[in-house]
């Protein structure tokens, strides 16, 4: 046993401090709704990384847990970062048992390896570099939601001073060899498919290739090489350079489809043999009506940014499934999919979330990519447009980000929820149509008479408010609905410069 005297941690930093600094820092607000995101080093230093280890294991132990699984994605600092948070869990009590690099469903598989134990993934996921972060969860495969973040943050800036014993370091060296091979159970492709796989020189440069090679995919690798400088872009299937040059890759090559993996590795984009960009909720809805064939009278979850097809999809319809919309946010996905006995949830970010016997619910890139494949396997004479082509047509936009504050980012939400609200109440229109409904559980999403709709919401996870719009009409009315939203934030003097996805419409 021994006696822990460390300082009071700093909500934010002093201009003086450099990142090793004997002062732990840790900015509050990058503590987020289901999980933590921080710039390195600006907010957040490797002494407040270790003295978080300690808080953690007080949270953990709470739990009756006391031994986790530690990770960490290809970024310059994750590594430097893994060893102060090792260390500040050794000091609170905690084994860590240490599987090094990896990607995020890598990390849930050896929780899942390892009955009883917790899990903290380093990661900031598709944020850019510079960025880091943690995914933490105890109770398999569920991670870390709203209240118990808050519970974390309050507990981060208080006084430690405890009698503790030490925990132990314990290296995992096996574990991509044996997320490898937990692959090959999977049934392997007839059809002769080629792919193009792009990991934008991210962690999922390490799996990816190879696991759909062994599943007998014809791989053309786009920037599968591990880079942390990211010298071509940030690895992030929504975003439009990624999907923009995969898109000309699979041109290139007559490939049957493209595949991009963020940097973490737990989301999937989708281009076309045609090179056309397919949206994660569209093909989650072309994969929803494959399982509902085998699934009948079971449940789908889609997040709220989601397209409103699945509510009309004729194919669902015939197999009496239901389609629930939920907050966006693989914590909330998780969890909502568990509670409900879904047999499957989607995300438009691309996060994907199987249920048994599919899956272990927690949302893995490259299994989804595996459900994406069987859509051609299964339709052995179809392309990928083909099979896209038999939904009814609709004009959406990427996701567009603009720039707000963390502190503010709501009460401008808010407000907006506030301002359309009048518009339903006194039967006003926008771009010629009656609000018919205001969907509020995730931020504001309102459907016009047609079923088109736009959302604004804040964003989880980066100082940002997300927008979509999607019509049922024509590409005019997307632009604008989205000029209706765009033109009411840039008179709120809390948004800042938009995303250039804006500039990036898609009539798919």
């Amino acid at each position: 046993m021994k006696k822990i005297n460390y300082p009071l941690v700093l909500e934010k930093s002093r201009k003086d401090l450099a990142p090793n600094e004997s002062d732990p820092y840790i900015d509050v607000d990058g503590f987020r709704e289901y999980d933590m995101r921080w710039i390195y080093p600006d907010q957040i230093n490797l002494f407040g990384f270790q003295i978080l280890g300690i808080i953690l294991s007080d949270f953990f132990i709470k739990k009756s847990y006391n031994k986790i699984i530690l990770g960490h994605d290809f970024r310059s600092y994750s590594s430097a970062i893994k060893n102060a948070i090792a260390n500040g869990f050794i000091d609170g009590g905690i084994d860590v048992y240490d599987i090094g690099l990896c990607t995020t469903p890598m990390a849930y598989f050896a929780q899942a390896q390892n009955d009883g134990f917790g899990v903290v993934m380093i990661t900031a996921s598709h944020n850019e570099n510079g960025w880091t972060g943690l995914k933490i969860g105890y109770k398999f495969p569920q991670t870390l939601l709203s209240d118990e973040i808050e519970d974390i943050k309050k507990n981060t800036y208080k006084k430690i001073n405890t009698d503790r014993k030490y925990g132990q370091y314990i290296e995992l060296n096996n574990i991509l060899d044996e997320y490898v091979e937990y692959f090959k159970k999977q049934k392997k492709f007839t059809r002769k498919i080629r792919a193009v796989i792009a990991c934008g020189n991210g962690t999922a440069s390490i799996v990816a290739p190879k696991i759909l090679k062994n599943l007998g995919i014809e791989i053309i690798e786009l920037h599968c090489e591990l880079d942390h400088n990211f010298p071509n872009y940030n690895p992030n299937p929504e975003d439009m350079s990624m999907l923009n040059d995969l898109s000309k890759t699979v041109l290139e090559n007559s490939a049957d489809i493209g595949l991009a993996f963020d940097g973490d590795c737990d989301r999937c984009g989708v281009v076309d043999n045609e090179g056309a960009i397919i949206f994660a909720d569209k093909i989650g809805l072309l994969i929803a009506r494959n399982l509902s064939n085998q699934f009948k009278r079971k449940k789908f979850v889609i997040d709220i940014k989601s397209t409103n097809l699945f509510k009309i999809d004729p194919i669902l319809k015939q197999n009496d499934a239901t389609i629930d919309y939920w907050k966006t946010g693989h914590s909330y996905m998780k969890k909502y999919c568990l509670d409900n006995n879904a047999i499957a949830g989607f995300e438009k970010s691309g996060h994907y979330f199987f249920n048994e016997p599919l899956g272990s619910i927690y949302d893995d890139g490259i299994l989804s990519s595996y459900f994406i494949l069987k859509l051609l396997e299964e339709n052995k004479n179809c392309s990928l447009s083909s099979i896209k082509n038999e939904l009814k047509k609709t004009w959406v936009t990427p996701t567009i980000n603009a720039y707000c504050r963390d502190k503010v980012k709501y009460a401008v939400v808010d407000r907006m929820k506030i301002y359309l609200d009048e518009i339903l109440k006194n039967n006003q229109k926008i771009s010629g149509m009656k609000i018919r409904e205001l969907i509020i559980i995730n931020g504001v999403r309102f459907e016009l008479d047609d079923m088109t709709w736009g959302l604004i919401r804040a964003s989880s996870n980066k100082p940002e408010i997300v927008i979509v719009v999607e019509s049922f009409k024509s590409s005019k009315l997307m632009h604008n609905i989205k000029d209706f939203i765009l033109d009411w934030l840039s008179n709120q003097p809390e948004i800042g410069k938009i995303s250039n996805n804006n500039k990036n419409n898609i009539d798919i």
